[in-house]
């Protein structure tokens, strides 16, 4: 939070003070919540969904201090739903003008971006394969690929590790935006929600404010690099060069980048007059919406249904297992696929045994049942959440697009909720709902619902 204070002090901007206090305050409380908590056992896997769960929920609490302290956003509701909206890296916003906003409160709320995007890459690739949920169980000892103790052994050593690759990508972002005749401060903000897979940005027009072709593919660029397993990343820094290359997942997620930008090209071709703009901004849309970042650059809603279908689609995909992205996930896509195609030639071969596999490797069945279990949940949220956002007075294109939308972390939805459109005309009760939304997306659903069984915190 402390780090927002240069930035007030630069621009001479009186936030400095709310900032000041707000760090006090979540000081202060961590200090009470450490000195009243003593931990006399080792964590078991069901106290590691709790901590997991409220660690969410706090950060989010603590986090809004500075925009109601601040007067940014007093209300505290939006104030929630902006902090939640950040630290899950979904990038939804309420603010009607952001370039109203003091810069210092501006940079904590693009943080709120890069600090949630750290607690993902180690939640995803470290914490939960421990306590045997999330989508990077797919790439346990049965099923080849980059798995956390492949990685490192130790919890706390592969973050380090993943970290450092975090870190690295978000610097090489800033310099090359630099580059780009972007200023620091803007620079920064971009690349917290570029490699978190956020989209917060410092502007009201988001990216298309700086009518940078360069600037545009450097962001693609690094949009793809986050909503890739940040595992291959590792192996490719530490020699593994062809660990994109052998990984499944990945082909199926570049493959699928491309074949969605050339779907939505074609709905979106008439629209121009100049054809390397609507080339240009139907892979940045694509590539987007399809890693849930959901940085602005064209107005999709402008563009034929077919178009915004696709788009629709992709934003429940999602990106890699193991990456920032939210979503399903690229892999339980492909594994689905993978069992459909064995399940048809199940039909016209009774006699064969035919399992999904992936590297090659029969994928067992209780990891492809809890694949297409989640499918499900997902789907049931997905309706559920648009009728209780429907049932608050919005439009179903709005509710349907919104909650897929912070399902899936993306931000931007459709129709109240467009590209350019906030989250602000939504009734408080379907702001709540979408908060909602966030937090089950954002830890895969069955670490946030096993809390609510009374059989699990039964001893």
């Amino acid at each position: 939070m402390l780090t927002a204070l240069p930035w007030s002090f630069y621009y001479g901007e009186s936030d400095w003070q709310a900032i000041l206090l707000s760090a006090g305050i979540t000081a202060l409380a961590g200090a009470v919540m450490m000195r009243s908590t003593r931990i006399t056992h080792e964590l078991r896997a069901r106290e590691g969904f709790a901590i997991v769960t409220f660690a969410w929920v706090l950060f989010s609490l603590f986090g809004s201090l500075p925009f109601m302290l601040s007067g940014a956003i007093p209300n505290f509701t939006n104030a929630f739903f902006e902090t939640m909206s950040g630290f899950t890296t979904t990038g939804a916003s309420i603010l009607a003008d952001i370039e109203a906003v003091p810069h210092g409160v501006l940079f904590w709320r693009s943080m709120t971006h890069w600090i949630g995007g750290m607690g993902i890459i180690v939640l995803s690739l470290a914490v939960l394969p421990l306590l045997g949920v999330g989508g990077m169980q797919l790439y346990k000892a049965e099923v080849a690929g980059p798995t956390a103790d492949k990685l490192t052994p130790r919890v706390t050593q592969t973050a380090k590790i993943l970290w450092g690759v975090y870190a690295a990508l978000t610097a090489l972002q800033t310099v090359l935006l630099l580059f780009g005749g972007m200023s620091l401060f803007d620079a920064l903000c971009t690349s917290f929600g570029t490699v978190a897979s956020g989209g917060f940005s410092p502007r009201n027009a988001s990216i298309a404010y700086y009518d940078s072709s360069y600037i545009d593919w450097v962001v693609i660029l690094f949009m793809v690099a986050a909503g890739t397993n940040f595992a291959l990343h590792y192996r490719f820094v530490t020699g593994n060069f062809r660990s994109y290359t052998k990984d499944r997942e990945f082909h199926f997620f570049i493959g699928s980048l491309v074949a969605a930008s050339l779907l939505v090209l074609a709905g979106a071709w008439n629209v121009y007059d100049d054809k390397l703009v609507a080339i240009r901004d139907s892979i940045f849309v694509v590539t987007s919406l399809h890693t849930s970042t959901g940085f602005g650059l064209a107005n999709y809603e402008l563009w034929s249904n077919g178009a915004q279908f696709v788009l629709l689609v992709i934003m429940i995909i999602g990106g890699s297992a193991g990456s920032t992205s939210g979503g399903l996930k690229v892999v339980r896509v492909y594994l689905v696929f993978k069992y459909i195609a064995s399940e048809f030639t199940r039909v016209l071969h009774p006699q064969a045994v035919v399992p999904a596999r992936i590297h090659g490797v029969a994928v067992p069945r209780d990891i492809m049942t809890n694949v297409l279990g989640y499918f499900a949940v997902y789907l049931i949220a997905i309706g559920f959440g648009s009728f209780l956002v429907t049932s608050t007075g919005a439009d179903w294109v709005t509710s349907f697009s919104a909650v897929v939308s912070c399902l899936g972390g993306v931000g931007p939805g459709m129709a109240a909720v467009g590209p350019f459109d906030n989250y602000s005309g939504l009734a408080d009760l379907a702001k709540w709902v979408l908060v909602a939304c966030m937090l089950l997306g954002r830890l895969e659903f069955f670490t946030l619902l096993i809390l609510f069984s009374p059989a699990y915190w039964r001893r």
